[in-house]
């Protein structure tokens, strides 16, 4: 292999692939990236369950392929001085030249690395604006749980219609669901997509300019193309929880806020908390109240109140601080409601002039 490019095309390809690499011990190649010059020229990564393909415009002189870690090449790369660089492989290993250094990298033997799937079209692909798909799954992906006991809880919802884009996480105790209205090319498929991998497309998808994605899906994976990327992952055989049956229709008390101020309140609680990270919300609509309070034995305790539009009867509930303050910055109005539908029923936060964003949260039992 020798090819010739230019230091910020190769270095930006190999960011990209770094992120998607794998940490197993027992397999070392999946923490390597594969550059392949064959018809063209490709760094390619994998861990296995997601991957991902990067074109890079090269001068070919010599075709061949190499597997070096990731965070090697990575490295070298950035430490280079010169716009220009030559990669070529010598003995099996990859030597890298520009304006007067040289550096030699030891390979993996790259028969071991495993093969992405092929690039076909799928019977179900959409596309879609870059800029839509990044908001989506980054106003839900916070809700899903860490853990996959249950694979369905632990994944980003996404569902392509021909009106739009939905996208919905949930843990059971909360649930973010995020509408992306726009005409998309056909009605697409609803898909799975495990919560480290849907962070690992955001990040993929934030570091290319490219302003439409297209999505392909099956059965088993999913794949999302842009340009001179292309990103799949494997999605979850599995059926999300129908959860508008659980969104109240009505509520028993409304308050509307700055969301600047309810913010500036749970992070006063924040402190006050201790470990539970709990706070108490106070709303007396007839006395034009809205309180926050939060105690800790080893700290001391507070009691917050801030301004509002308040409706409905007296509530006294409990929440996790974390639960109240992640969904803030998905919405994206200044002021906020809150509908509260009653002592120990669940509480759900909405952008007065974002209708897109839905925040659904339990309160705690004490």
């Amino acid at each position: 292999m020798k090819i010739g490019t230019t230091k910020e095309k190769i270095l930006n390809a190999v960011l990209i692939a770094e992120r998607i690499t794998g940490k197993k011990e027992s397999l070392p190649i999946l923490s390597c990236v594969l550059l392949d010059v064959e018809k063209g020229f490709f760094v390619r990564a994998t861990n296995l369950e997601a991957g991902v393909e990067i074109s890079v415009p090269v001068d070919i002189d010599e075709k061949g392929s190499v597997a070096v870690p990731a965070n090697i090449l990575a490295q070298t790369l950035r430490s280079i001085g010169g716009e220009k660089v030559l990669l070529k492989t010598d003995a099996g290993n990859l030597i890298i030249e520009s304006k007067g250094t040289r550096t030699l990298i030891k390979a993996i033997p790259h028969d071991e690395f495993p093969k992405l799937s092929p690039a076909q079209t799928k019977k179900q692909n959409v596309s879609l604006p870059r800029e839509r798909l990044i908001r989506g799954i980054q106003s839900v992906l916070y809700a899903a749980s860490p853990s996959m006991i249950r694979p369905e809880l632990g994944s980003v919802y996404v569902s392509v219609k021909a009106s739009g884009v939905v996208c919905a996480a949930t843990d059971s105790f909360r649930l973010a669901e995020k509408i992306m209205k726009g005409t998309v090319a056909h009605d697409g498929s609803d898909v799975l997509i495990p919560l480290k991998h849907a962070a690992e497309l955001v990040h993929v998808l934030e570091r290319i300019s490219d302003e439409t994605v297209e999505i392909f899906a099956d059965d088993s994976q999913l794949t999302a193309a842009a340009g001179s990327l292309r990103f799949v992952s494997r999605i979850i055989d599995g059926t999300f929880p129908n959860y508008q049956e659980i969104i109240p229709k009505a509520f028993a008390a409304t308050a509307t806020l700055l969301k600047s101020d309810f913010a500036e309140m749970l992070h006063k609680a924040r402190v006050f908390s201790g470990g539970d990270q709990h706070v108490g919300l106070h709303l007396y609509p007839k006395r034009k109240i809205f309180t926050a309070t939060a105690q800790s034995p080893d700290v001391g305790e507070m009691s917050d109140s801030i301004d509002g539009a308040l409706e409905g009867e007296d509530i006294d509930i409990n929440f996790h601080i974390g639960y109240l303050a992640d969904c803030l910055p998905s919405v994206e109005s200044d002021s906020i409601t809150l509908g509260f539908s009653g002592a120990g029923k669940p509480l759900v936060i909405r952008g007065v002039s974002d209708a897109s964003f839905t925040y659904l949260v339990m309160p705690l039992n004490r």
